[in-house]
Formats: structure tokens, sequence, C-alpha cells
């Protein structure tokens, strides 16, 4: 071999040539010191105990550095696989596709970033599945109404219908129309309040005087199903948005009616507690089951569907009261047993005392 045409092959001959005089030196100087305790003995057996020792010295440090070479380069290996599985899982997230899972458990450096791309594919997909539910249940409130309207609608073409039945008909398309009404309002202001493009209109007014003005508003509910409506009314006055939180006590109210059968009680308290105004709805109603309870604030979520949509409601109330209220610093809080009513207790902060 002509090693002026191999230079790499020349440079490595060299080296070991070289790492061969070091270790044989580094043989001798080791086996003088031992020496030293244990005397001189012939030249020759000298030489080759030197010789010996600079020969282990040389092969053990090469198993070190092959053994050092094949982990760094297995380890390359590994983090330009990592390197590619992390690429691949963006791209998939980028997609659409949030089925994705990055395994870290043989490669440390890229632990954190693997991480964080599992937890990003996660919540996505949870982000996701809720949008599918949201499209599906609004798809289907929406289509409830339209049907309905549409039969009827389609009955009414019948010329022999007595005026009874025609206006019957057209009672049922006039209530349908209002819930699909009522659908979108109730939409488009979780919207608004959601993304902040509606801000809190806030001013100081009597929320005692509110309260006894939304309870005589919904009094022809209550008292056609002979319900008995108790207050006591704490005069209060706060700062919030007077509109917003009108919606609130109706919204409760209107629910407390709607599930308590005749002749029930619904009762409203309104209290100072804690520098806070605490506002309790209360009714002897069907109550709600504790498994129900947990999902009760859910947009479109509803304990009984076919009892409800009997009843018409969209499922949206108490969503859109949780907001109205977190969004004055206050929360909302249910308990409830079932055939013994339910109560609502609402905190509302920034209390002032008449």
């Amino acid at each position: 071999m002509n090693l002026r045409r191999h230079p790499s092959v020349a440079l490595s001959l060299f080296l070991v040539f070289i790492a061969l005089i070091i270790f044989f030196a580094a043989g001798y100087g080791l086996m003088s010191l031992v020496y030293r305790w244990t005397g001189t003995p012939p030249d020759i057996l000298t030489h080759i105990l030197s010789g010996l020792i600079g020969i282990i010295l040389f092969w053990g440090l090469a198993n070190i550095a092959r053994l050092l070479i094949h982990r760094f380069s297995k380890g390359g290996r590994q983090n330009q696989t990592m390197h590619n599985q992390l690429l691949d899982a963006m791209t998939r997230i980028a997609q659409g596709d949030f089925d994705v899972f990055v395994d870290t458990r043989n490669v440390f450096f890229y632990d954190d970033i693997a991480q964080g791309i599992n937890t990003i594919a996660k919540e996505l997909g949870s982000l996701e599945q809720m949008r599918q539910d949201f499209i599906s249940n609004v798809s289907h409130e929406i289509q409830s109404p339209l049907t309905s309207i549409r039969g009827f609608a389609t009955l009414l073409k019948n010329d022999a219908l007595t005026t009874e039945q025609k206006n019957h008909y057209l009672d049922i398309i006039e209530a349908e129309s209002k819930r699909l009404s009522s659908l979108s309002d109730n939409l488009l202001k979780l919207s608004a309040l959601e993304t902040g493009s509606e801000p809190l209109s806030l001013k100081e007014y009597r929320l005692d005087r509110q309260l006894e003005k939304v309870a005589l508003m919904l009094e022809p509910q209550w008292r056609g199903k002979n319900i008995t409506m108790e207050a006591e009314l704490e005069k209060l006055t706060i700062q919030g948005d007077e509109d917003l939180l009108s919606q609130v006590w109706v919204n409760l109210l209107h629910n407390a009616i709607k599930f308590t059968p005749e002749g029930g009680i619904i009762r409203i308290v309104l209290k100072s507690r804690d520098n806070e105004a605490c506002c309790q709805i209360s009714d002897t109603g069907i109550g709600i089951a504790q498994e129900d309870l947990l999902h009760i604030f859910e947009r479109f979520y509803k304990v009984d569907r076919s009892r409800d949509r009997a009843l018409g409601g969209n499922g949206l109330g108490l969503s859109l009261a949780k907001k109205i209220v977190e969004l004055h610093g206050g929360h909302i809080t249910p308990h409830s047993e079932l055939g013994k009513g339910s109560t609502f207790t609402v905190e509302l902060p920034r209390l002032h005392s008449v």
C-alpha cells in the first residue's frame, strides 16, 4: 500500500506507534516504582514485565476508546431517530392528527421537548373532541325545532283543518321559533363573553330590587303551576353589569319553576356574608343526581334530554349563568338531592351595604 495515497491510514499508524511508545514508557515507569519495593529482577525479566504492562495499558485504553466511540455513535443515531420522531409528531399535529405520543424512555436529551409535544397533542385532542361535540349538539338542537316547524307548516296546507287545529299548529311553530331564537341568542352571548368582545358595563345598583323585579316578571309562570314564591331579601348594593346579572337570575328561577311540580315552593334568600353578596335560590323540585350535578354547567348537558326538550330547554342557561358570575369575580355552587329539590348559591364580591 502506498501510504502517500492514504494519509489518514499513515496518520493512524503514526498515532498507534506514538501510543505504543508512550504506554511502554508508562509500563517501564510503573514497574520501576514496583521494583523499589520488590527489588530489581534481571534485565531480561525487567524488559519483559515492562513490555507486558505497556501492552496491557495500551489494550485497556484501546477498549475504553472503542466503547466510548460506540456509545457516542449509538447516542448520535438515537438522537437522530428522536429528532425525526419529533418532526413527524409536529407535522401530524399541524395536519390535525392529535393521536400522537412520543416515547422518550431511551433518550434523555429530548425528554422535555417530547413531553411538551405529548401535552400539546393531548390538549388539542381534547379541544377537538369538544369542538366536535359542540357542533353535534348545536346541529341536534337546531334540527329538532326545524323538524317541528317544517312538519306543522306542511300540515297547515291541508284545507280540511279546523281553525282550532290551525291555531294549535301555529302555536307550536311559534314556540319552536322562539327556541331557535333563544339558542342563537345564548350562543352569541357565550361567544361574546368568552372572547371579551362584550366588556362588562359595571355600575352600582340594588341587587334586592333586581331579584324582586325578576321574580315578578316570571309570576305568570310560577302562579300558573300554583307554586309558592318566598323571598327574604336584604337590602344590598353591588357593582356589576345589571343586564347580564339579570340573565343569571332569570335562568336560575326559570329552571326552578320548570322542574318544580304543581304546588311546590321556590325560595329566594339574599344576604351579606364576608363582604360578599350571597344569593340562594332553592326549590322543592325533582332534584338532580350527584353524577349529573358534576356536568350541569357544561354546554348542552341535559339531565333528561327528552324531558328538557319537552320543556323547551337547550342546555345553555346554566353555562351562561356560570360564565357571567365568574366574569364578576364570583362563583356559583349547586346542591341537590333527587326528590328533594335543588339549591343554587351565587356569591358576588364588591359588596356595599345600604
